[in-house]
């Protein structure tokens, strides 16, 4: 071993016979010296290694960045990149097993000069005379590149139905029309936008409308022939992608995003979908956008997801008259149904919840249309990259994310398309919720499946998922009450006694007061005997600030009823002094109009002002317990079904208080305006309101499946959405099965149309032999690729598809049971 630490009589390199080698290798097998020339050679394919150089004496360390060898990334090991880049300062440190190592390392800078200007660069080194011919050909394709079409390098969904490749050959008479439905959604993305760097003619694109991106030229020729189209505005809400989509900043930017149109169900990009925004979310782009993809599809029906659907669709058909035949929809299509993804719902008016919502319509399944947005977070990392390239390396650049984006999502459908067989409680809970109404509603029951039928086949007849009676609430009569004042203003007719304070804010503060006083009381009863200072302290400034803001309210009361002096004079000398020494704020009697009654004079127009908002206080109160006893129902399912443990138990109950306290808070608040009304119909003259407010009773809560009465409306709108919830779930059973049969025959269309490219290359008689066995060869690799793909999704979907039909026969068997 000890000679090991010398040369041992080693006079040549043994590699190259050279002589006086000095360099040998610590990692490699054996102890043989070389020369620097080939100890290099030797370690390209291992730049870790440790080297030792005999410096005369001894053997001393020395890197392989100290005698030149660079590590070279994006190229095959030993090539080196046309155009490299050093690391910051020529100084890279990598760490592993062996220790830590200097080394000299290159980054690939192909990607950052133009390709065009790249291309041509190896074209001048190729003959710079310009007299040579670089023919471009594509592999399969004899007619060359020039006969790639629109579209045809994007990887297609093999989910969504494509007539002739994955759909069965009488699909278009099949019974449940609904499973062949195509679903796109629409968006735009205002992260990926481009700021004015270089310009088409300088930096081209090596595809001009090949993969997603529409053809430019067309597209901006046409935005330039609408340029003086105004934007709508929109007639649901504020929406800033409708009202502000000519008034976007776009200085210094060649464009402010991308508007798309995807595959919603699956998330993928569609061809001829994308296209660059020059101001906001123009109708004008994402027509064209819409339109320009429809020519890749020739199905029946669509499911079409916009988040301003409810306005976009409207001039839709009359807009499709300007644009090419060719890009216009065939008369085929029959059905085409506008959506609103579900996350955007809820900022709309109450009728588009219900007429553009995915839950009540039927054939749909589960399908959120909320697509674009999850792609969206997977592109977002590029923008700021792309936002300095000129258009033609930005548009191909992002080809190529959109394109590996597919991709990754086609090897993966395999998992994507695994569910869960949870539409089973959702059935379970709608035959709950039938049993529970054939008592009462069993008339109504059978109207109600009529109205909802008919309104899926004719959207046009009345939503049975609508309230049919105009729904009063608080917000609406404080609004409609401060319209009555502004109308007085106005005509010069408004009385006015203090500045700040009209009638109907006098009584409405009233009532805010009073619901302070009910919740201060709860409190002060809720606090314990130890409580801390802080808690104290905390009761005691609400305490102050009620007390405070009664003291204010009552003096301006008296301006408007007068003879509350006279009665708060009598209730102090009834009551003692020692009372009123202990008197607190939550006991305050506040003498609203109902708690004088006839006891004492008051305007009739206050009495008004107080049944209206106490109108409005019950129904709000009912539909709060409504609601909370819903949330009580779910939460005891849940917590009986899933949850075991002290811990999880113990949070269930706590969350179970809280929506106790606030029924005992809803049901407190409907006994008060109860009374109320009570006391003010006769003096007012109403009558006709006790059929939907009755006297509440402490029973009549109770769980939702014995719902509360009289709301048959509520009832009504219960029971469809119930429905719509289970057949939702059951249709999107059937439409992931379709999806994975439509999924294997993709692949097998695809596999057989590479078997037909290999055949034709076989058989080819221009290429060479060594030319012919290569297309050959990768036509064969993708077939079998493609019969791979399809095999391992197969074997992955055998157990789900099995339990699936398992349930299905459990629940026809049980369905046939309840009707013998």
């Amino acid at each position: 071993m000890i000679c090991l630490e010398g040369r041992v009589s080693m006079g040549s390199c043994l590699e190259c016979d050279g002589p006086n080698p000095e360099y040998k290798c610590r990692d490699c097998f054996g102890s043989e010296l070389h020369c620097s020339d080939c100890i290099l050679s030797v370690h390209v394919h291992h730049p870790l290694h440790r080297l030792q150089k005999w410096n005369g004496q001894y053997f001393e360390r020395i890197s392989l960045k100290a005698l030149g060898l660079r590590i070279q990334l994006g190229h095959v090991t030993g090539r080196q990149c046309a155009n490299p880049h050093r690391a910051f300062n020529d100084d890279f440190v990598i760490i592993d097993v062996l220790g830590i190592h200097e080394v000299a390392l290159d980054f690939c800078g192909c990607a950052m000069a133009k390709t065009y200007e790249f291309y041509h660069a190896l074209h001048r080194m190729s003959d710079n005379t310009g007299l040579l011919v670089i023919k471009v050909r594509r592999g399969h394709d004899p007619k060359g590149i020039d006969a790639t079409t629109q579209g045809e390098c994007a990887v297609l969904c093999p989910a969504c139905p494509h007539p002739g490749k994955n759909l069965l050959a009488n699909w278009k008479d099949a019974p449940r029309c609904w499973l062949y439905r195509l679903f796109l959604a629409i968006d735009a993305n205002f992260r990926l936008k481009r700021k004015v760097v270089s310009n088409d003619s300088v930096d081209l694109s090596l595809s001009s409308g090949w993969a997603y991106f529409v053809d430019d030229e067309a597209y901006k020729g046409f935005l330039d022939s609408k340029s003086d189209n105004a934007q709508e505005k929109s007639t649901c809400l504020s929406h800033n992608a409708v009202n502000m989509a000519d008034t976007k900043p776009n200085h210094g930017l060649a464009a402010t995003g991308l508007g798309t149109v995807d595959c919603a169900r699956h998330n993928m990009k569609r061809p001829n979908a994308v296209g660059d925004l020059q101001k906001g979310e123009r109708y004008v782009n994402m027509d064209y956008l819409f339109f320009s993809t429809l020519p890749h599809m020739v199905t029946d029906t669509l499911n079409i997801s916009y988040d301003i659907a409810c306005q976009w669709h409207k001039k839709l058909w009359h807009c499709m008259a300007a644009f090419p035949v060719s890009m216009q929809l065939l008369p085929a299509f029959k059905t085409i149904s506008f959506f609103i993804p579900k996350f955007h719902l809820p900022a709309h008016i109450e009728e588009c919840q219900t007429s553009f919502s995915f839950n009540f319509k039927s054939g749909v399944g589960r399908t959120d249309g909320e697509a674009p947005e999850r792609g969206w977070a997977n592109i977002n990392p590029v923008a700021s990259s792309t936002k300095e390239m000129g258009p033609g390396a930005r548009r191909d650049t992002l080809d190529d994310y959109f394109g590996d984006s597919n991709w990754k999502k086609v090897v993966t459908l395999g998992e994507f398309i695994f569910f869960d067989i949870i539409q089973s409680d959702h059935h379970e809970a709608f035959d709950d919720l039938e049993e529970g109404l054939r008592g009462e509603y069993s008339a109504a029951l059978a109207q109600w499946r009529e109205q909802v039928e008919a309104w899926e086949c004719d959207p046009a007849k009345p939503n049975p998922f609508e309230r049919r009676v105009e729904t009063v609430t608080m917000a609406s009569v404080r609004l409609e009450l401060a319209r009555d004042d502004q109308n007085d203003i106005q005509t010069g007719t408004c009385l006015v006694l203090h500045e700040d304070c009209t009638p109907s804010v006098l009584i409405s503060t009233g009532l805010e007061l009073e619901e302070q006083q009910r919740r201060m009381k709860a409190d002060r009863t809720g606090l314990s005997i130890h409580a801390s200072d802080n808690q104290e302290g905390k009761i005691l400034q609400r305490n102050n600030t009620l007390q405070r803001r009664i003291d204010t309210w009552t003096k301006l009361q008296e301006l408007y009823m007068p003879s509350l002096a006279a009665l708060r004079v009598n209730e102090r000398s009834v009551s003692g002094g020692i009372a009123a020494a202990v008197t607190t704020p939550e006991t305050i009697k506040l003498w609203l109009p109902s708690h004088i009654g006839r006891t004492a004079p008051c305007d009739t127009h206050l009495q008004t002002i107080e049944w209206k908002l106490r109108y409005a206080q019950a129904h709000d109160a009912l539909r709060s317990l409504h609601s909370n006893l819903r949330a009580q129902t779910a939460i005891l399912k849940y917590k009986d079904r899933n949850l075991c443990g002290q811990g999880a138990n113990m949070r269930a109950r706590n969350t179970l208080k809280a929506v106790e306290a606030r029924l005992e808070a809803a049901a407190s608040t409907y006994e008060r305006a109860h009374k109320a009304l009570v006391v003010l119909a006769p003096l007012v003259n109403q009558t006709g309101w006790h059929s939907s407010l009755r006297p509440l009773n402490r029973t009549d809560i109770c769980s939702m499946t014995d719902l509360l009465w009289g709301e048959s409306e509520d009832m009504r709108i219960e029971w469809c959405k119930a429905r719509a919830r289970a057949m939702r779930w059951a249709e999107e059973v059937e439409l992931l099965k379709e999806e994975m049969r439509r999924i294997l025959q993709f692949f097998e269309w695809h596999a057989q149309c590479w078997d037909e490219h290999g055949l034709e290359d076989a058989l080819h008689d221009v290429v060479d032999d060594d030319e012919r066995e290569g297309r050959f060869a990768y036509a064969k690799r993708q077939a079998s690729l493609c019969r791979r793909l399809a095999e391992s999704f197969r074997t992955s979907w055998t157990d789900t598809l099995a339990l699936v039909d398992s349930f299905n026969d459990s629940l026809v068997t049980q369905q046939d049971k309840d009707i013998d």
